[in-house]
């Protein structure tokens, strides 16, 4: 079947988030301006149409009538583990998988159940913000492991520093985020060996936070930490369908311990939970069926993102872009126009009336950045950025002068 993402479809009055929820947005902070010419690209959900065999088996699900309390079936394990075992090659066993509505939840879970109070936590800053509000909010102690960024925009692993924070006596735990987020980096298999060997060789939990694996850009190629890792017992791995199928709304989380004490303690403060059966009908669908969906989002990502580095670079010179290797957000580079980071917010927030995320919200060396999330229709990533060409025009001509 071939899908049209190209399709502009109207999300207001659906309860969208992004769409509808001006009000909350606006008290969070995230921006002073919201109304219904609001072009909202900030948070990591699709304007895209799910798969048409999710959308069936959803229709299978109402048309039984009744939604009471619902288990998981055998199906919905071997789902998982086809899934994992065709795109990645990783074989994961069925009592290694623990069911979480949420990343950030079982993030949160994580931190409570397998640390203490005061101890201290790995992040690599830029990075998503929840990570930060995890470890802080739970009384625990954030270690800032900064990204390395050099001139061309490419971002690596601080390793000495990393290790000399692992090496400290209350570091028990370390967040990665791969594909990382809002970078873009997939690191490579030597990279994610040796994050592994120092956390092992210290005591330190990593909790990998993969649920933008299967959102790979061309001639990229992504690797599970767990499944290449020496040992997986200080490893936990979060995957969802929520990030790679555009379900957030279902709330499917797929955590995998396989550390048998570890999981049980994870599970225990984790508490039941159970399922809603559209939950579970929407994965058996997506990974038993969803893969020829997946292949065409991931060519339009590719193509959308390869518009909005063109259209920057003839439009909007000094801001910088890369191409990600993972996720569908890109990170947008304006310092080069030496504005502070308030009157580029201004700019594109207030007047443009475009919403991203401004850099400083994901830590250290965020600021002078903008992330943009690009998986929506082509027309509206294109008006979004016209818009914003319109109110930086004045400074490109005078970098055009000064050049």
């Amino acid at each position: 079947m071939k899908y049209n993402f190209d399709e502009m479809v109207d999300r207001r009055n659906t309860y969208s988030l992004k769409w509808d929820g001006g009000d909350l947005i606006k008290q969070v902070g995230l921006t002073e301006r919201y109304d219904n010419e609001t072009i909202p690209l900030f948070t990591a959900d699709m304007d895209l149409p799910v798969p048409q065999p999710l959308i069936d088996a959803l229709h299978k699900t109402v048309e039984h009538r009744i939604f009471g309390y619902s288990v998981f079936p055998d199906e919905y394990y071997d789902s998982i583990q086809h899934w994992f075992r065709k795109r990645h090659d990783w074989t994961i066993k069925k009592e290694e998988i623990v069911y979480s509505p949420g990343t950030v939840h079982a993030l949160n879970i994580a931190v409570k159940a397998l640390t203490n109070p005061g101890d201290g936590v790995i992040i690599q800053p830029p990075v998503y913000p929840p990570f930060t509000t995890a470890v802080e909010g739970n009384g625990r102690v954030v270690r800032h492991n900064a990204m390395k960024c050099d001139s061309e925009g490419y971002y690596s692993i601080d390793f000495e520093d990393f290790e000399a924070k692992a090496k400290e006596e209350n570091t028990k735990m370390f967040i990665l985020c791969n594909p990382h987020n809002p970078t873009g980096r997939i690191f490579t298999v030597e990279e994610l060996k040796k994050l592994s060997d120092i956390c092992a060789e210290n005591d330190v939990i990593i909790v990998a936070d993969e649920i933008h694996g299967d959102l790979i850009r061309k001639n990229q190629t992504f690797t599970p930490l767990a499944k290449i890792a020496d040992n997986t017992d200080h490893i936990i791995t979060c995957t969802a369908i929520n990030k790679t199928f555009n379900v957030a709304g279902l709330h499917c989380t797929n955590v995998i311990i396989s550390n048998t004490e570890m999981r049980n303690t994870f599970t225990e403060a984790m508490g039941m939970q159970l399922p809603s059966p559209f939950t579970v009908s929407a994965l058996i669908a997506v990974y038993n069926e969803g893969e020829e969906w997946l292949e065409q989002l991931n060519q339009y990502i590719d193509d959308t993102m390869d518009y909005v580095k063109s259209f920057l670079a003839e439009n909007l010179p000094t801001v910088k872009v890369n191409i990600p290797e993972g996720t569908y957000v890109m990170w947008l580079d304006f310092r080069g126009y030496g504005l502070s980071s308030k009157e580029v917010h201004d700019r594109i927030y207030n007047k443009a009336n475009v919403l991203l995320e401004d850099g400083d919200m994901f830590g250290d060396g965020g600021e002078g950045f903008q992330r943009i999330c690009i998986p929506s229709p082509r027309p509206l990533i294109k008006e979004a950025l016209e818009r914003i060409a319109l109110e930086f025009q004045d400074v490109e001509a005078i970098n055009l002068i000064k050049a």
